[in-house]
């Protein structure tokens, strides 16, 4: 989770410390809006190599550091991204 919680920290204008949220905290509860989530799902998107699908372009893809983890590993970012073989190389546990 370290490199979703660098995109998070750098694009979605929190008013809490990322590092210290739970993984199951409501972002928006947070003080995440819906143009920092777009801004976090363009951030996302480049920084993992993937793009997100319609059918994943809703709100609750983007609710907490948990729901933007299930979403990654059902894109399978492990296999899009530098060659990488598990979740812990790339930084999303």
């Amino acid at each position: 989770m370290r490199r979703v919680r660098h995109v998070i920290k750098e694009h979605g204008r929190l008013g809490k410390d990322v590092e210290s949220l739970p993984e199951d905290t409501d972002l928006s509860q947070a003080g995440l809006t819906s143009h920092a989530s777009v801004n976090i799902m363009l951030a996302l998107e480049a920084e993992f190599g993937i793009e997100f699908p319609d059918a994943m372009l809703r709100r609750n893809i983007f609710n907490s550091l948990s729901t933007i983890r299930t979403a990654l590993e059902e894109l399978n970012v492990d296999q899009l991204t530098c060659g990488a073989t598990n979740q812990n190389s790339l930084g999303i546990n």
